[in-house]
């Protein structure tokens, strides 16, 4: 694949990989096949000795927009080799089968695989951040945002209870998430900071550099140092219910997708990119 079309570029800037999603044109929606790629450049990251902080960013106007649920380059019906846990090839398979596999693979294994490298992390987000794209920001361990960023959980619009990846009630605190998830609406990047999932907020034109600042202050703590740490603050938060909550999460959210298909057209109750960006628009 010819590096401009590579959908994750990767370069080590003094000591700093940036990876940087690069499918701009479906405002950085996640494919499996980015998934992958995401997991290629972290795993090269944390291999190399010279690179102590990661900065994960997005080419074009937008962050993320979330999971790819109607792009041209959709690849749901796609096998890869599993990464993240053992469960079996969804390709195989049909119904709650295939879904549950894959969703425990490239969504809620592979966030909890990148929650725990063992070197610093900060997503540099500008434009929406949305539902899949939110996953992505919380496994880093600092947020830089741009002024005109946004965040969003729009899936309840699905009947779903929020994404795989079921951070809410850690990041933004029991009140602020029901918030967020019963209403669907934007969070601006200046709540975001005054709530405290965000560590600054900056001009647009501004964001590269702050983010590369940032990283570059941490870059100079010890590297075993930074490991621990993280290690440490990751724990505090499991010892708080983290991962045995989205544990249960996930089920509710399958069987959320399970209703909907048995209630209607499709797992995702009938909605597309096309009304998901509309009605999150309308929450603006």
């Amino acid at each position: 694949m010819a590096a401009d079309k590579a959908v994750v570029h990767y370069e080590v800037r003094d000591q700093v990989a940036v990876v940087t999603m690069n499918r701009p044109d479906y405002r950085n929606a996640q494919n499996s096949v980015m998934t992958y790629a995401l997991d290629d450049a972290f795993y090269r990251a944390c291999e190399d000795d010279r690179v102590k902080v990661i900065v994960l960013a997005g080419e074009g106007k937008h962050f993320s927009a979330g999971h790819d649920i109607g792009s041209p380059e959709r690849d749901i019906d796609v096998s890869y080799p599993r990464r993240a846990g053992l469960w079996w090839d969804h390709t195989t398979h049909s119904g709650g089968e295939s879904r549950f596999a894959r969703e425990q693979e490239v969504y809620l294994g592979m966030c909890r695989r990148w929650r725990e490298m063992p070197k610093p992390a900060i997503a540099s987000v500008q434009g929406a951040c949305v539902a899949g794209g939110l996953m992505l920001a919380w496994v880093c361990d600092l947020i830089v945002a741009s002024e005109d960023a946004f965040f969003a959980d729009p899936v309840v619009k699905m009947g779903i209870p929020g994404v795989e990846y079921f951070a809410h009630p850690w990041v933004l605190g029991p009140r602020i998430a029901k918030e967020f998830l019963f209403t669907g609406k934007r969070m601006s990047a200046q709540r975001a900071y005054e709530i405290g999932m965000v560590n600054d907020v900056v001009p647009r034109e501004d964001l590269t550099d702050a983010t590369m600042r940032l990283a570059s202050s941490v870059a100079e703590m010890p590297t075993f140092g930074l490991s621990l740490t993280k290690k440490a603050i990751n724990q505090a938060e499991d010892l708080m219910g983290m991962q045995s909550g989205m544990d249960s999460v996930f089920g509710l959210h399958h069987f959320a997708h399970a209703h909907n298909a048995e209630v209607g057209k499709d797992s995702l109750a009938g909605m597309d990119a096309r009304s998901m960006k509309k009605s999150n628009e309308e929450r603006g």
